[in-house]
Order: structure tokens, then sequence, then C-alpha cells
């Protein structure tokens, strides 16, 4: 069933480069519904929110919802097993101890989150911003994704009513597990089954933007040229290079750039690219910052050119519970499964979750540590184990 859920939810959005699934687009609204579908093949009550999270439900005796899943949008060019596998993972767990244990004394739900991502509105963790009533009541009128397309237009054509918004906060969680592939290579390399996360990294995203002077390729020597392009890359190099110093876990990535006017004959007057820069301990990333900030000012200043800096977005490090991690520990070790405690790489829902929720993760493999690229991949083995934890740990908390 597992396996099948992959495959079909994977089929969704692919393309011969990767998957293409942004939050309210057709290959959404598709996946919105075969899940619905599945749910209530599962047994399970079925339902969409206000803001487009899709929810699997089996009502329990007492008070209280325990509450699994992750997200099913995509970066573009992405993999089918990001988000999708805790998902579909939590349907699989949910629809098992269902049919072996039948009513929970806690209710279980499984979701699926909408707008992890941000890969096309920048509205990051909606889904979970909408369940915690973090969403700002202008957000839908003012948010636009790059076509120019407003976010409650987009939603108005999923068939969701962006009045409705705040309808969509929950008070009744007690507990958030999220299942997912570690994305790296820690647990592939050393043949750990699973990997008990501790701490999701802070996470920091600033553009760049470096002006210098348009001018002719052929007729402006190189001594007088105030090249945007060759000062952006200077500083690029610059900031990679401290945080190689730094040594790990601290990363930092310069995956966006534009340079205009972009002709062959013309010396760049504009370069803007990204910076992802991520530590574990907010003190050190910060210090980092800093760093990165310093850089570009003498760049600046030794190319002739004018630079300024964006903070695009700023998370803060996350720590997961201890008494769940205790509980996906045991649980683990009930289904003879290896595991290790391990910081994770990548910010999650259950980054922003943890602020109100007691919340844990649980990683299985991706072989070779390939994510964010259609080469993603988890074995059907790793994802049925990661399944198996998560369906123990959940009968642990909700019977």
């Amino acid at each position: 069933m597992l396996g099948t859920y992959v495959e079909e939810l994977g089929a969704l959005g692919e393309t011969p480069d990767g998957m293409y699934r942004f939050m309210y687009d057709e290959a959404w609204q598709q996946a919105r519904d075969a899940l619905l579908r599945w749910i209530d093949d599962a047994g399970l009550e079925g339902r969409v929110d206000a803001v487009g999270n899709v929810f699997g439900r089996l009502p329990g005796s007492g008070d209280g919802v325990v509450l699994t899943g992750s997200h099913v949008d995509t970066v573009p060019s992405g993999g089918k097993y990001d988000g999708a596998l805790g998902v579909v993972g939590g349907l699989a767990a949910l629809a098992a101890l269902r049919a072996q244990h039948g009513t929970p004394v806690r209710t279980l739900e499984v979701v699926a989150l909408c707008e992890e991502e941000s890969s096309r509105f920048p509205a990051n963790f909606f889904g979970t911003r909408g369940m915690l009533g973090l969403i700002a009541p202008d957000e839908p009128d003012r948010l636009r994704d790059r076509e120019g397309v407003l976010l409650a237009d987009a939603m108005r054509q999923a068939g969701l009513d962006p009045a409705a918004v705040a309808s969509a906060e929950r008070h009744d969680l007690r507990a958030f597990l999220e299942l997912h592939i570690e994305q790296g290579r820690v647990l592939a390399d050393e043949g750990v089954d699973v990997g008990l996360v501790e701490v999701i990294p802070g996470i920091a995203w600033e553009t760049v933007t470096v002006r210098g002077r348009q001018d002719h390729a052929g007729a402006t020597p190189m001594d007088l040229r105030r090249d945007a392009l060759q000062a952006a890359a200077q500083m690029a190099r610059e900031i990679t290079t401290a945080v190689e110093q730094e040594g790990r876990p601290a990363v930092v990535t310069t995956g966006r750039w534009t340079v205009e006017p972009g002709q062959p004959s013309i010396v760049p007057g504009l370069a803007r690219f990204s910076v992802d820069l991520r530590h574990p301990d907010l003190g050190v990333r910060d210090r980092l910052l800093d760093t990165v900030h310093r850089i570009c000012a003498t760049v600046a200043e030794r190319h002739g050119v004018e630079v300024e800096i964006v903070r695009d977005k700023d998370e803060e490090p996350a720590t997961m519970d201890a008494d769940l991690l205790d509980v996906l520990r045991g649980s683990a070790e009930e289904c003879g499964a290896s595991w290790r405690r391990m910081p994770s790489g990548a910010g999650h829902d259950s980054q922003l979750m943890a602020s109100r929720v007691p919340t844990a993760m649980v990683f299985v493999p991706s072989v070779e540590g390939r994510s964010h690229t259609p080469a993603e991949y988890t074995s059907p083995a790793d994802c049925v184990r990661g399944a198996s934890v998560l369906a123990t740990a959940l009968h642990h908390l909700a019977w």
C-alpha cells in the first residue's frame, strides 16, 4: 500500500525535469483529491481546512489529537519523497492502526500541509501557520507568485475562501510527529536505519543586490569597470570560504542569481544573488551573518559598486521534544531498527509546530543523500521501516 501511495502521488506533477507541484496549482489539487480518496478508502474521516491542509482522522474516545504528516508541495525540479513520504507514511500508519486496534483513546490525524517550500508564494509554512493562527489577515490579498497571481485568487481557484483563513486555527493538538527523508547522507553513509532529530537549524535567507555601472564590453578597459557580476561573484566566493572555515554543521548556499542586462556585449550593471545560511546554534548563525555582511561591504568598496542586503527569512532553531524522542527511540527498538540522534540540516514544518506543540521528527535514509532533485530516492524497505516506527510511536501515544 505504501509503495503504491508513493508512486501514484509521485506521478502528480511529475515532468521529465522532476516534480513541479506548487500550492493550489493543478497538480496540487490532484494530489489533494487523491489523498481524500485514499483517506476514505482507509476508513478515516477526510476533510480540507480553510487554507488547504488535508486531514484524515481516526476519532478517539478521549480528548486531544495526536497529529502526524508532512507536506505535498515540492521545490521546482524536486523529487517524489520530500514531504510526501511523511504524508503517505502517516496515512498507511493510521490505516494499519485502525485495522489492528480499532478506536484509540486519543484521536489520531494525518495531515498534508501546504506551502512548506515557498515554491509558489512567499508564504513559508502557510499550512502550519494557519493551524497555529499565525497568518496575517492581509496575506491572501497581499502576496503574489512570480506570475503576479494573487494568493487570494489562487485560493479561490482551488475552492477555498480566503476570508475564512482564521478558521484553520487549532487548539486541540497534543503532539506532532513528522516522518521525513533525511535529505542528507549521514544515515546512508553510517548504515543506520532511522535518525531521531534533536534540533532543526536556524535559517536565514537574504538577497544581496549589487549595483555597478553598465558599459560596453569591448570599449571599456578592465581597470575602469564597475562590473556588478564580478563583485557579486567575489562576495559569494568569500562568503562560501568563510562558512567552509567554520566547519560542520554550518552551511551556506548562493543558489539564485539574476544578472542585468544579461547580454554578452554589456558589462553587467546589476547582479543579485540569494544567501541561504543555516546553523543549529542561533549565536553561531548570527555571527556568520555578520561575517557575510562585512564581506559584502568590503568587496563592494574594493570594486567601486553599491551593495544592498535584504532579509527574506529568519527562522530560529527548534529543539524537538525530549519525551517524544524517547517514544520514537523505544519504537525504533521495538521494530528492530538501528537509530541515532542527529540534527536536521533542512527546515521543516516541525520547527514551527514545535513553538506551540510537543514535536519530534524521525528520518529515514536518502540514497546518496540526494534530495531537492529528481534523483531523490529512498528504498521501499526504508520507507516501510520508517512508517512502522511511526505507527508504533502513534500506538504508544494514542492507546
